[in-house]
C-alpha cells in the first residue's frame, strides 16, 4: 500500500503561482511512477503531468506545458508540481497518484490516489 497526501492548493489570481506537494508513505516511493491529475466540476479527471520512478523523465499535458513543472525528491518521498502563469481554466481539484510501472499518463494505470487539493484561479 502507498498512502498519498496532497497539499499546497488554494486561491490565486490569474498569472500567479502555486506549488503543490504530494507526500508518500508506505511502500518504497522510488519504485513508483508518479503523476498529477485534475478534475474540474462536471468534468472527467484529466492528466496533467507524470514523472518516471527513476531518471526523472517528465511528461506534460499540452495545456500546461511550459507553465507547470513536475519533480520528485525520492529521499523525502515527496513529489511536487510547480504551477506558474496560472489561468482560470486551471481551476480544479488536483490529485496525485502512484503507479507501479515506468511511467503512466492514464488514470486507469494508477493504483493509488491522494484525497486531492483544490486550486482556484480567479480572473
Amino acid at each position: 500500500q502507498v498512502q498519498l497526501v496532497e497539499s499546497g492548493g488554494g486561491l490565486v489570481q490569474a498569472g500567479g503561482s502555486l506549488r503543490l506537494s504530494c507526500a508518500a508513505s508506505g511502500r518504497t516511493f522510488r519504485n513508483y511512477a508518479m503523476g498529477w491529475f485534475r478534475q474540474a466540476p462536471g468534468k472527467e479527471r484529466e492528466f496533467v503531468a507524470a514523472i518516471t520512478w527513476s531518471l526523472g523523465n517528465t511528461y506534460y499535458a499540452d495545456s500546461v506545458k511550459g507553465r507547470f513543472t513536475i519533480s520528485r525528491d525520492n529521499a523525502k518521498n515527496t513529489m511536487y508540481l510547480q504551477m506558474n502563469s496560472l489561468k482560470p481554466e486551471d481551476t480544479a481539484v488536483y490529485y496525485c497518484g502512484a503507479a507501479s510501472i515506468w511511467v503512466a499518463t492514464a488514470a486507469y494505470e494508477y493504483a493509488y490516489w491522494g484525497q486531492g487539493t483544490p486550486v482556484t484561479v480567479s480572473s
